[in-house]
């Protein structure tokens, strides 16, 4: 268990559909989208850090062979995201078989998110011990809660349940009333299509 007590699994196993080709490899500042958020998780003092791949997964476990993470493949990745956070919480939990007092799930094409906004979680978390803590921002002109967050192990029971698409973003609904949150703008911007994409190398950078 890591001297935080939380432990991060990175998303990584879609086939990025709307894109393509693999998201998880497209550039951005000189490298992947994927070694560029396992570089994020790494940079914390979150650990262990869980890397979740399915779809291409020999090139994407190349891509990161030789960063510091553990690396699961989920065979079952076609069911969509939560068999992913299945297989990634199965793993974090057999690495760190004494506990982890808490998990952040995090995704590979949010590529503003550095390790300084996955921070903004934990100390939101071991300030308030809330039983979750949602990344808050605007989407659509409308405020959101969503990923990156951060789920206590109260919650690891409801994180195994999931199902098919659903993704973290249930639960985070379900307990709105129970949550924190912290300001992350950082987290708005996705990479999902190539309309994305090209936005991302126009889009003036958030201060870091």
């Amino acid at each position: 268990m890591s001297e935080s007590g939380i432990g991060i699994i990175l998303l990584a196993a879609g086939a990025s559909s709307r894109m393509g080709k693999p998201k998880q490899l497209l550039t951005f500042e000189g490298e992947t989208l994927l070694s560029r958020a396992a570089r994020t998780a790494l940079e914390t003092d979150c650990r262990p850090v869980i890397v979740v791949l399915g779809s291409h997964a020999d090139d994407l476990q190349e891509e990161i062979a030789a960063l510091d993470t553990s690396i699961v493949v989920n065979q079952l990745w076609h069911e969509g995201m939560g068999s992913s956070i299945r297989c990634g919480l199965q793993a974090l939990e057999a690495t760190a078989p004494d506990g982890t007092e808490a998990v952040i799930s995090m995704l590979c094409d949010q590529p503003f998110v550095t390790s300084k906004v996955i921070r903004r979680l934990g100390d939101a978390y071991r300030a308030s011990r809330a039983l979750l803590v949602a990344s808050e921002y605007e989407t659509d002109g409308e405020k959101t809660f969503g990923v990156p967050a951060l789920f206590s192990r109260a919650l690891f029971p409801e994180l195994r349940a999931l199902n098919g698409a659903e993704g973290a973003k249930r639960i985070i609904t379900r307990h709105a009333a129970e949550a924190a949150s912290v300001a992350m703008p950082e987290a708005s911007f996705d990479v999902d299509t190539p309309d994305d994409y090209r936005a991302l190398h126009n889009k003036e950078l958030f201060d870091r």
